[in-house]
């Protein structure tokens, strides 16, 4: 107690202090109530503690052949089920997780999760990301089918089409006619999109192959692998004139989403590739554009350069865009014409 006092008045903290010399401030505390008794409390062995024999009967009883997949709650009663009683569920779960054996104890490899494959975008037409977003349908509890692919280099909107049903035969249709369309050679453009079943299934799995475009997938239930998609949807559904009700009809829907595209590959300027529009990213005027901006901004600085603490605004040019830039190494995909 000496040696803390003089410590504490010296600026250390109590806490440190109690710590080097091997106490706890509760125990200190305890010691300043009570100064007869100045010695930590012996821990004394509960008399219904577990013998080793019987830890090691329940950790043998749970890897067994017959109960190696299930978890305590589900050993115990099958356990009653055949008379025997070894310990309680509690006392199961807390052996296991002292041996760190709650979460897989069979043979097999138990499920895992790899991150995605990282893509990095030097130009268009590289990497196309793509998913599906639901629109309202008049009919209560009834929707529409938006199919949207989006270039993440340029963020244009490439392909889109809307429908009553989700159907990979629809979509494997959408990526051939947008290649089609935008004559595009598309063997090496990788298209990612999520796990769902448009994006999965055989015709479409077979009209990629066909086309020689590169298929990347997201993990399962992880939509922050695919967030130039997720992006682009938010941005459509919080526009001003985003329907605030159900489309009246497929026309109806074609007919809105058809200016929404409009507007956001002309009109749109995007804050993640300098405020260009995804259309002049992808024609490459973005870089004559951002250079006419920096000229301004450098000429404002030297007719006014009290008015300037640091340098003008960024106006350079962004080079590369990745997708899932922590997932595993990609080379850069050489650009297709």
């Amino acid at each position: 107690m000496r040696l803390v006092l003089e410590s504490v008045r010296a600026g250390a903290r109590q806490s440190a202090a109690c710590a080097i010399v091997g106490i706890t401030e509760r125990t200190l505390q305890r010691w300043r109530h009570c100064p007869a008794d100045r010695r930590p409390r012996a821990r004394r062995e509960p008399p219904n503690r577990l013998s080793e024999s019987e830890r090691q009967q329940i950790l043998d009883t749970a890897n067994s052949p017959e109960f190696r997949d299930l978890s305590p709650k589900q050993i115990v009663p099958r356990l009653a089920d055949q008379e025997k009683y070894i310990a309680s569920e509690s006392t199961f779960y807390r052996v296991l997780d002292a041996k760190n054996l709650l979460s897989h104890r069979a043979a097999s490899r138990p499920p895992t999760s790899r991150a995605p494959r990282r893509h990095v975008a030097t130009g268009p037409n590289q990497v196309w990301s793509w998913d599906i977003t639901y629109l309202k349908a008049p009919v209560r509890g009834t929707f529409y089918y938006l199919y949207l692919i989006e270039d993440i280099w340029s963020r244009k909107i490439m392909g889109w089409a809307v429908h009553d049903r989700e159907a990979h035969e629809l979509s494997a249709q959408l990526i051939a006619r947008t290649c089609t369309e935008l004559d595009i050679n598309p063997a090496g453009l990788v298209l990612h999109s999520d796990n769902g079943g448009p994006m999965k299934g055989s015709t479409m799995l077979a009209t990629l192959q066909r086309l020689g475009v590169v298929p990347s997938f997201s993990r399962p239930s992880v939509s922050n692998d695919n967030p130039f998609s997720e992006a682009l949807h938010r941005t459509m559904k919080y526009r001003p004139n985003y329907p605030s009700r159900a489309f009246a009809s497929l026309d109806h829907a074609n007919a809105w989403v058809a200016g929404f595209v409009r507007w956001y590959n002309t009109e749109h300027f995007h804050s993640a590739i300098r405020f260009v529009t995804p259309d002049d990213r992808h024609a490459g005027r973005d870089v004559e554009i951002l250079a006419r901006r920096d000229a301004v901004y450098q000429a404002a600085r030297a007719a006014r350069p009290n008015r300037w603490a640091r340098t003008t605004r960024n106006w350079s040019h962004v080079d590369t865009v990745t997708l899932n830039p922590h997932g595993r190494e990609q080379p850069a995909t050489p650009p297709i014409s």
